[in-house]
Formats: C-alpha cells, structure tokens, sequence
C-alpha cells in the first residue's frame, strides 16, 4: 500500500521521520500547510490511504479520488473536516486517532482554567500598554469544576484537578464509572460547577449542545472552559452571557471559525481567554499521533495482503 501525508508542514514532516520505521508501508511527504479542495483528485491518485492534519475533503470532490481507500485523521475531530458517513458510502473508511495528546490537552485545559480565574490575560494585555491593572480572581482551591464528557482528556483534567484541591463531578453522554469519580447528570454540572470544561466529541447530537438554555441553567460567574470543538458551544448564546455577566470568563482554544477572524466578537471582551487551537501541540503528542497513524497503516497493509 502506497500513502500520502496531505498536510506534513513544518514541525509534523520533522516528526514523521522521527518516529517512522524502515518497515512501514511507503508514504509521500506533500509539504504543504494548506491544500484546496479542488486538488485533492489530482495528489491523492495512485495512493491507498492518505494522513490528513487538518485538510477539509469535501464528500463531492472526494467522489473523484478513485483508488483511496483510507483517510487516516490526525486526531478525533474528523467530522470537523469531513462527513465520514459519505466517505463511506464512496468506500473510503475514516480512521481517527484518540489517546495521543490526552496530558498534553488537559495541562492546557488547566492552564486555561487558571488564567481565566485570575485574569491573567487582562493583565497581560494592559501592562504591555503601560497600565498598572490589578485585577481580583477566583481561588480555585474548594471550588468544583464540573467535566462534560469523561474520556481520555477528562480523566487527565480529573486527576490534575483533583491534585489542585478542586471537587470534581462529571457527566458523560454514557453511563460510566471511575475510581473516586462523582458522575452526575448535566444539570446538576451546570448548576453546581464554578468551572464547566467540555471534553465531548463534535457530532450531530452534541453540536450546539450548551446553548441559551445551558447558559441559563449555570451558576452566575462560571468560567466555561473549551479546549474540544468550537462547535459543541452555541457561540451567540456564549457572547451574551458573558456581556451580561452570567457568564464570568469564556477560555477557549477552539471556535466554530479558524483561524478566528479579526474584530470576532471574542476578540473584544476583556473577559475571554485565547488560545489557538494548541491544546494538543507538544513534542510528545505529536511523536505519539504520528506514530499511532503509521501502525493504523500498517495494519491496514496486513489487512491487504
């Protein structure tokens, strides 16, 4: 089986030939960051699967890439760049990756977490234009963070929060249990968590799923924490709560649109916390992303033979 890695730019071609080995079935680096739709038939013909970062592949210009058999996606949030259900049905299978950067992202969770409970990025912002502004936080010792989902990343968040002297409730789309977890249901999370901090994967059924009606269900002052998708949040709903003050703090690492715009609403509160969908990017992910595509391949050119 012959492979392309579609996106392998900058840091991640350095990492694919860190961690690949001589017996690894053959991929293509296309050093490109960015890849347009319309060209994908073009460099994705003669190749059996293909590596994808962050590629959109649009199910009608994917019709046109006879040949491919796999699209291997460099995490779990595939549906943000494809439908994999259509991919399907043109017998192209979708494999997505869990479990690689689970530390990685609930150390920026946290970080997040803290930086928005003590406004540390006001403070930032207005030193560096020459005011001295002291601004009071949250101590988080005592308080509860709440998790919307309990996967891989949450457990992380869980242990470290934990760790902090935080009380930590859960709820998870499935009934699950956990050693010292309290799972509860998503109001009890809402209306009890001083931190709400989403670890759900984007489908149909989650998109949009903390909405007007999730907002007002929350205690007053919360910082909502989002390092899943952009998409799980109703992002009109989540600016009028913070302008109105239900809402104390919004950290965010991902949007509905990326890059995020400039002059985007987000950008102008004082009371939001930004970073650039880097949750995941550490060295030590990304060998661990790298590395678990490459043996999804390989198991594929077993399967083959």
């Amino acid at each position: 089986m012959r492979g392309l890695f579609l996106d392998a730019s900058g840091e991640l071609g350095t990492v694919y030939h860190a961690v690949a080995r001589p017996d690894d079935p053959s991929v293509t680096l296309n050093l490109q960051s960015h890849v347009e739709p319309d060209t994908l038939p073009a460099l994705l013909a003669g190749y059996d699967f293909v590596l994808n970062d962050h590629s959109f592949m649009p199910a009608e210009v994917m019709r046109r890439c006879t040949g491919l058999k796999h699209v291997i996606f460099l995490g779990t949030g595939a549906r943000s760049y494809m439908d994999p259900e259509a991919l399907a049905g043109l017998g192209i299978t979708v494999h997505t990756i869990r479990g690689y950067g689970d530390t990685a992202v609930a150390e920026h969770a946290i970080a997040l977490m803290w930086a928005a409970a003590r406004r540390l990025g006001r403070m930032d912002r207005g030193i560096r234009e020459g005011h001295w502004l002291r601004t009071e936080g949250m101590q988080l010792t005592g308080k509860t963070i709440g998790l919307v989902g309990y996967g891989g990343i949450g457990a992380e968040v869980a242990r470290i929060a934990a760790g902090s002297g935080m009380r930590v409730l859960a709820w998870n789309r499935s009934p699950k249990t956990a050693p010292g977890m309290t799972f509860v249901s998503l109001e009890q999370v809402l209306a009890e968590s001083h931190v709400i901090s989403l670890h759900l994967l984007l489908t149909d059924a989650t998109r949009g799923m903390i909405g007007p009606r999730q907002f007002a269900a929350m205690r007053t002052g919360a910082i909502l924490v989002n390092t899943a998708r952009g998409a799980l949040v109703d992002e009109a709903a989540m600016v009028e709560a913070l302008r109105s003050g239900r809402l104390a703090h919004a950290a965010l690492d991902v949007f509905d649109q990326e890059p995020l715009p400039p002059g985007h609403a987000l950008t102008t509160l004082d009371n939001v916390t930004l970073s650039a969908h880097s949750a995941f990017r550490t060295p030590e992910a990304a060998q661990s992303l790298i590395r678990k595509a490459l043996d999804i391949a390989a198991d594929l050119a077993k399967a083959s033979t």
